[in-house]
């Protein structure tokens, strides 16, 4: 029976994600099989595991910092926002369908017997389970039918870390708060308050930190500094979309309303000189070297979102001059059509980019799978690309196909190239090294710039390296004796 731990928070964004990742990657050090485990998570940046399933990002992360493969039981339940009141409900890695937020609030407990068995599952395979909690546990209005953090804290009898963000301010009325909505009950399984994202000298905070604990009852555990790591982020508050400073090489994402998997892209601000920006309109484009369209949940909707803003336009009108990178969507949205013919999204059928000359059906069922290849032909300022192997996976409704044999396979079976226009289904296209490295040599290379001696590590070597940064940044400002004291003293309900 395993050990665990919850971490919730007082907000979104709180720090949850990463606190979670450092719990894993320090037992893991210690030498604990441990995983991560969030019942429910809400995300557009999703996963295809080994055996096709479908899950969220952050418990990727997470299961990489416990050195574990990623499997679905660390994430049973994944809702993927499809509009402002919809999602796409993921059980066990695949599609149950879309839902409006309502019907989904009424049906979500029915999910209670896939979430435990999930969790039983993964408790086969670790001594201990972190758990994540999502949003706040003070929503009292969706209290009710909780299954994500106190509801969940309640079936699994899991003690909980409450973690506070001090850089939005008023993080002792977010702990204070948070602990006065809850019940009793609820309030004897926080066993430990966490300050996170602290700058600063502390000794200012300490009195502060004393009457929280007065006030609570509950012993502030860690004050954590704002930790400057490269690790991916969870949702759509990410810090990165705030990037406007303009590198020596200069990446533009277009950020669109509904984008997916944009940790894609992560792996390029491992090198100075470069900077990745997301851009929402024309007066942000500028004059980027590289620009890519990201995936996006909604297809349809985001391609005329792209129309209205004005975006196409400008991007049409830099084509002819600037390399194009479409991932998923992006790729879908740069051929002649997208159909709709089974109301996949919002059905009809809808014009395209133009830019590569192909068609794209979207279909009822949904292409989940890992993906082994190389690059067939790359043309353009990317030619060096050529023949390099490329690992990764593909989440996509569409087929995209072409009639035009001026067209190239890019990425073999799953895209196409152009002159320097490039479609692909592949995510994670960029995290193989002589990938990246190659495609910011060839702009530097354009540019004029010298940089033949460009450092470009692994990807995963570079996230192995932060994962631990991460850990000793916990070890060194987190009471680990508390925390390992919450651990034996916690036990698992056996539901059998």
């Amino acid at each position: 029976m395993a050990k665990v731990i919850m971490v919730q928070g007082t907000m979104s964004n709180a720090g949850k994600s990463l606190i979670v990742a450092g719990l894993c990657r320090i037992f893991h050090q210690d030498g604990y099989r441990v995983a991560p485990f969030k019942s429910q998570n809400m995300a557009l940046n999703s996963y295809i595991t080994a055996d096709g399933l479908e899950m969220g990002r952050a418990q990727v992360m997470q299961a990489e910092a416990a050195g574990m493969e990623p499997n679905v039981y660390m994430n049973p339940i994944l809702l993927k926002p499809t509009n402002h009141v919809g999602s796409q409900v993921i059980v066990n890695g695949e599609v149950l369908g879309n839902m409006k937020a309502k019907d989904y609030f009424a049906y979500k407990k029915q999910l209670i017997p896939n979430i435990l068995e999930a969790f039983k599952k993964l408790e086969q395979q670790a001594d201990i389970i972190v758990i994540e909690g999502a949003g706040s546990p003070a929503e009292i209005n969706l209290k009710e039918n909780d299954i994500v953090n106190m509801g969940l804290a309640e079936l699994v009898d899991a003690p909980v870390l409450l973690v506070g963000d001090i850089d939005r301010g008023g993080v002792f009325a977010q702990l204070y708060g948070t602990v006065a909505l809850l019940d009793e009950e609820e309030r004897n399984r926080i066993k430990g308050l966490v300050i996170n994202k602290f700058r600063g000298d502390k000794s200012i905070l300490d009195p502060g930190v004393e009457m929280i604990e007065a006030k609570s009852g509950i012993d502030v555990v860690g004050v954590l500094p704002y930790m400057y790591l490269q690790l991916e982020d969870e949702d759509s508050l990410s810090e990165r979309f705030l990037q406007k400073d303009v590198g020596l090489i200069d990446i533009a994402v277009v950020h669109f309303p509904r984008i997916s998997n944009f940790t894609d892209f992560d792996v390029f601000e491992q090198f100075d000189g470069v900077s990745v920006r997301y851009v929402s309109s024309v007066a942000q484009m500028g004059n980027p070297d590289l620009l890519i369209l990201p995936g996006t949940k909604n297809t349809i909707a985001d391609l005329k979102w792209l129309r209205e803003s004005g975006l196409e336009a400008r991007i049409r009108g830099m084509a002819q001059t600037l390399p194009i990178i479409g991932i998923c969507g992006g790729y879908q949205m740069m051929g002649k059509s997208i159909e709709d013919p089974y109301n996949v999204e919002n059905g009809g059928t809808i014009r395209g980019m133009e830019l590569l000359n192909t068609r794209t059906v979207l279909q009822q069922e949904k292409v989940r799978r890992q993906y082994k290849g190389r690059i067939c032909r790359a043309q353009g300022i990317f030619a060096a690309l050529e023949g390099l192997t490329v690992s990764g996976y593909e989440i996509h409704m569409g087929k995209t196909d072409s009639e035009d044999d001026l067209l190239q396979e890019f990425t073999a079976g799953c895209g196409y190239t152009k002159g320097q226009i490039y479609g692909s289904y592949v995510h994670g296209l960029f995290d193989q090294k002589e990938i990246c490295k190659t495609i910011v040599t060839s702009l530097a290379e354009k540019k004029g710039l010298k940089m033949d001696d460009l450092a470009a590590m692994d990807y995963q070597a570079i996230k192995e390296r932060e994962y631990d940064k991460l850990a000793d940044c916990m070890r060194q400002y987190m009471d680990m004796d508390a925390i390992y004291a919450m651990l034996k003293e916690s036990r698992i309900q056996d539901d059998n």
